[in-house]
């Protein structure tokens, strides 16, 4: 019922989020643009027809947006985490059966909100915090439309899979299944939560993405 759309780099800034991908991957990121009213803006890459890197940061030029920024960015350990230089903050899972999914997941499914930007139109459901392990889950997305990711270049990168690790394995994977993501990503019981990405970079060498 849904697969991998996106992966999400938080980072204090646009540019010091654009930098890191420059430096880790090799690549530069393609302009994004504005959430207005959610208070984030971001930065793209394309990592092949079916996926892409989005990195995201607070937009100063916004005032404080009415619900928490996306991505738990308003939350103090986020906010310390991202100190230190930028971090995987999440995943989205594209869907084309957003209401049927939003129906059987309830509340735990989160609230859908419609959002435009420029002629791209989308549907998303975030899980709500507290309940998406530490942003293990993902917020779902439909597309309404034309995706995101058909309109970027190519950056000869590609996503070779996700992983996650928490205290929880077992809930995680549950919640996955709930989702039809089943298959999306490997879980395995760790010490505390954390995401990891592996990428391929263009010189054929492989970068890892993480939380923490």
């Amino acid at each position: 019922m849904a697969e991998i759309d996106h992966i999400v780099l938080g980072a204090r800034t646009l540019e010091e989020g654009a930098a890191f991908v420059e430096r880790e991957l090799g690549v530069k990121c393609q302009t994004g643009g504005i959430h207005e009213g959610a208070g984030t803006h971001n930065m793209l890459l394309g990592l092949g027809p079916d996926s892409y890197l989005e990195v995201i940061a607070a937009d100063p030029k916004q005032p404080q947006p009415v619900h928490p920024r996306l991505f738990d960015l308003d939350e103090p350990s986020v906010r310390l985490m991202l100190e230190t230089g930028p971090a995987l903050v999440g995943w989205v899972a594209r869907t084309g059966a957003m209401d049927a999914l939003v129906a059987r997941l309830g509340p735990r499914g989160g609230e859908l909100r419609e959002i435009r930007r420029g002629d791209l139109h989308w549907r998303m459901a975030i899980p709500p915090q507290r309940q998406d392990m530490d942003n293990l889950l993902p917020a779902l997305i439909e597309w309404r439309g034309e995706r995101a990711g058909k309109r970027l270049r190519d950056s000869q990168c590609r996503l070779l899979g996700l992983e996650a690790e928490h205290p929880e394995a077992d809930q995680v994977l549950a919640a996955l299944a709930d989702r039809g993501l089943e298959g999306a990503m490997r879980v395995r019981r760790g010490p505390r939560p954390r995401l990891i990405a592996r990428l391929k970079t263009p010189d054929g060498s492989e970068k890892v993405l993480t939380s923490a």
